[in-house]
């Protein structure tokens, strides 16, 4: 996956999980999914980086948001 699909696919994610999480921040959203795409930095296959990046990002969010809850 070239890079600038890449970065679009990322911004997608974090459009999705703003929306699912709207109470939120986005830019804490953003914080999340960028913390989580780090994680891939130097891989040399990226075709599922953003689906990764998104199911790591998204149980983050749901854990912080129990906590809050709680």
């Amino acid at each position: 996956m070239p890079l600038q699909d890449e970065g679009h696919a990322i911004d997608e994610v974090v459009e999705r999980l703003a929306a699912k999480f709207p109470d939120i921040p986005a830019a804490t959203v953003r914080e999340v999914v960028e913390a989580q795409l780090a994680q891939f930095d130097g891989s040399s296959v990226r075709d599922f980086v953003p689906v990764l990046v998104e199911h790591e990002a998204l149980e983050l969010l749901r854990a912080g948001q129990r906590e809050s809850e709680g």
